[in-house]
Order: structure tokens, then C-alpha cells, then sequence
């Protein structure tokens, strides 16, 4: 009886061991896959937001390669200069007018 007894206990230690080991493995393994998760989650808005950027940034290069042919046009730079700095031709008189707010 008392060795049966013994035998149960040793049964029983085993099981919760196990059992144990088991449950600490199973929930480093949760963690694992759930950090794993959060990281993919991150790295596809990343994604999307970069890709974002992309198009905003391919719409903006379109832009300057356009102004780039404009400023290879001498009457445009000259036109532009003037419009911008305040550039004049000789015996040109530049005034400036206030524009409204709308």
C-alpha cells in the first residue's frame, strides 16, 4: 500500500512537471508568435506608408523634370527671374502689387 502510495506520488510529481514545462514552453512560444505578429503588423504599415512617400515623391520628381525643360528655355528663365527676383530689363521699372486675401 504504502509503495503504491509512493508510486501515485512520483505519477502525480511527473504529470505537473511535465505538465509545468509544458505550460512555460506553450506561453514562450505565444509570446514568440505574438511579438513575430506585432513586427509583421509594424512592417506592412511601414510598407503602406512608404509606399505613400513613393508616389509623392515619383509626382514631385515629375514636377522638377518639367521645370527643368522650362529653365532650359532662355525666354522662360528670363521671364521667371524677373517674376521671382525682381529682375528687370534695361529700362524696365518693376512695381510690385499687393495681392487681396480671398
Amino acid at each position: 500500500m504504502a509503495r503504491k502510495k509512493r508510486r501515485v506520488k512520483k505519477k502525480a510529481r511527473r504529470i505537473a512537471t511535465f505538465g509545468l514545462i509544458s505550460i512555460i514552453a506553450i506561453v514562450a512560444v505565444v509570446i514568440t508568435l505574438g511579438s513575430a505578429f506585432f513586427e509583421i503588423v509594424d512592417k506592412y504599415q511601414e510598407k503602406s506608408n512608404l509606399e505613400k512617400k513613393l508616389v509623392a515623391l515619383e509626382e514631385k520628381e515629375k514636377e522638377l523634370e518639367a521645370d527643368v525643360k522650362k529653365l532650359e528655355d532662355p525666354d522662360y528663365l528670363a521671364r521667371y527671374a524677373r517674376e521671382k527676383y525682381f529682375y528687370s530689363k534695361d529700362g524696365e521699372l518693376i512695381l510690385r502689387i499687393p495681392e487681396e486675401d480671398k
